[in-house]
């Protein structure tokens, strides 16, 4: 009886932590977003799962649409010259990218730098704590070392999202980005946080820069791509 009583509390205790921090356990795409379907996302998926078994790429891209969204011309100015592939998916959380990860996304590249932007749909999508978002964050940075022990990663604080400096919002990035940070170990992962790059004099976000306040336009692409392209020169060298 006293066994049976323990195994029900494990299991509870197990299911509690599950419900609690969903970007940390490897999930796919369960939602139909009207922007995306799931179709779409595993489709998406399967191109990066084929390009990771037959492409050469010296440079990998992974996060959600922010790293997805690139200016094609930026892109193609600043980072194919590295052999880049991006494999990042609009929409995604920590979640999805371990399962992506686990799922075919390694392939047989080796890539020499993994350029990671992800966290902010586990607010949205998840209604995560800022721990719960760095949590998941850990665990992808985990997942990649894992993946590719002889990878540097670049490591992308959180962009400050929504217009007004005042939002809430702002204070839950900046505590995950706090927690993050203790993740570079001037080695192999290295934390930047380029977020204020984007932000005018009194801290609001300019629709010139992003056109939502989330996602960035092709002159805010430029702003990122200016600020990481000389790390992403000294990082593989």
């Amino acid at each position: 009886m006293k066994i049976y009583s323990i195994c029900l509390t494990i299991l509870f205790f197990s299911f509690h932590c599950f419900a609690l921090t969903p970007g940390t356990t490897p999930s796919k795409r369960s939602i139909e977003y009207s922007w995306m379907s799931i179709n779409t996302w595993e489709k998406m998926h399967a191109e990066d799962v084929l390009a990771a078994q037959y492409d050469q790429v010296d440079l990998l891209f992974l996060g959600d649409s922010i790293t997805a969204g690139w200016n094609w011309d930026v892109w193609q100015k600043n980072f194919a010259p590295f052999k880049a592939a991006n494999f990042a998916i609009g929409g995604d959380h920590t979640g999805n990218v371990l399962w992506r990860l686990q799922h075919g996304d390694v392939g047989n590249i080796q890539p020499k730098l993994v350029v990671l932007l992800v966290g902010v749909n586990n607010f949205g999508h998840l209604n995560e704590t800022p721990e719960q978002v760095a949590a998941g964050v850990s665990k992808v940075v985990q997942q990649i070392q894992l993946a590719w022990p002889n990878s540097k990663i670049l490591l992308n604080a959180i962009f400050p999202y929504e217009q007004d400096a005042k939002s809430p919002k702002r204070q839950k990035v900046k505590k995950v980005n706090q927690l993050i940070a203790k993740l570079a170990n001037k080695k192999n992962v290295i934390f930047k946080d380029y977020g204020d790059l984007f932000l005018e004099k009194n801290g609001n976000i300019s629709p010139e820069i992003m056109g939502d306040f989330l996602h960035p336009t092709a002159k805010g692409y430029q702003i990122w791509a200016d600020a990481m392209t000389p790390d992403i020169v000294e990082l593989m060298k």
